[in-house]
C-alpha cells in the first residue's frame, strides 16, 4: 500500500508562511531543496490545493535542463513532471494547453478523501504533498497522512499561516531527527502511532506527542 507524507517547512513560531501565504521570509536553498528531491524519490503521485498547484506549474516546468544547470533542481522538475499530480479544488480548472494538463487529475474536494483512499489502497509509489497548507490540515484531520516531516527553520514570522490548524490533535512517533547539511533547518519525521488492529490513534493528551498536539 502506498503511503501519505506531508513535507512542510515551519518558522520556530509555527507559521508556513508570512502574512497573505508570502514565503519569503523562509528559507528555501540548497538544503531545502535536496530533502524535496528526497521524497520525490519515493513518490508516484503529488498532491496540491489550489494555491500551491499554480505556484508549483509556474516555476518547475521553467527551470534550466541543459548542460550546467543545477543538478537537483533539474532532477525535482523532471521528477515533478513525470508525476502523477492530484489537484483538489472546487474552482480551479486546467486549460488544456496547461504544461501539466496530461498528468493531472482535478477531484472536488467532496470527493478528495474516497479519492485518496483509493490511491494510497492500491500498490505503487508514495502520495506526496509540498505546501497546500488547507489540504494537508484537512487530511491530518481526518487521519490520511502517514509520514510527517516537518522541517522547522531558525527564523520567526510573528504572524501569518499557521502550520497547524487548531484542533489538530494526534499521536505521532518521532522515527528521526536531522540538521540539514550546510542549514539551519532541523527536519522532524514523525510517523502515525497505530494500535494493534491498524487503527491511527488520534486523541492527544498534551505533551509532544504529536506535531500538531499542544499542552
Amino acid at each position: 500500500m502506498a503511503q501519505l507524507i506531508v513535507s512542510i517547512l515551519s518558522s520556530l513560531d509555527g507559521y508556513c508562511a508570512g502574512p497573505g501565504g508570502t514565503l519569503t521570509g523562509l528559507p528555501m536553498g540548497a538544503a531545502f531543496d535536496a530533502h524535496n528531491l528526497d521524497c520525490l524519490r519515493r513518490a508516484g503521485t503529488l498532491l496540491f490545493g489550489a494555491t500551491t498547484y499554480p505556484m508549483f506549474e509556474g516555476y518547475w516546468p521553467q527551470v534550466d535542463r541543459g548542460p550546467g544547470s543545477d543538478p537537483v533542481q533539474r532532477e525535482i522538475a523532471e521528477r515533478v513532471d513525470a508525476a502523477r499530480k492530484l489537484l483538489v479544488s472546487d474552482h480551479l480548472a486546467l486549460r488544456p494547453d496547461a504544461p501539466w494538463a496530461g498528468t493531472t487529475t482535478v477531484v472536488p474536494r467532496a470527493q478528495a478523501h474516497a479519492h485518496i483512499r483509493q490511491l494510497k489502497a492500491a500498490p505503487g509509489p508514495d502520495l506526496l504533498i509540498y505546501g497546500s497548507h488547507l489540504l494537508y490540515c484537512d487530511l491530518l484531520a481526518h487521519g490520511l497522512v502517514d509520514e510527517l516531516h516537518l522541517l522547522i527553520a531558525n527564523v520567526l514570522l510573528g504572524e501569518g499561516v499557521p502550520t497547524f490548524e487548531p484542533g489538530l490533535a494526534q499521536q505521532w512517533a518521532l522515527r528521526g531527527q536531522c540538521r540539514l547539511p550546510q542549514s539551519d533547518i532541523v527536519a522532524l519525521h514523525l510517523e502515525r502511532v497505530y494500535d494493534l488492529h491498524g487503527v491511527a490513534q488520534v486523541p492527544c493528551r498534551g505533551g509532544m506527542a504529536g506535531a500538531g498536539c499542544r499542552p
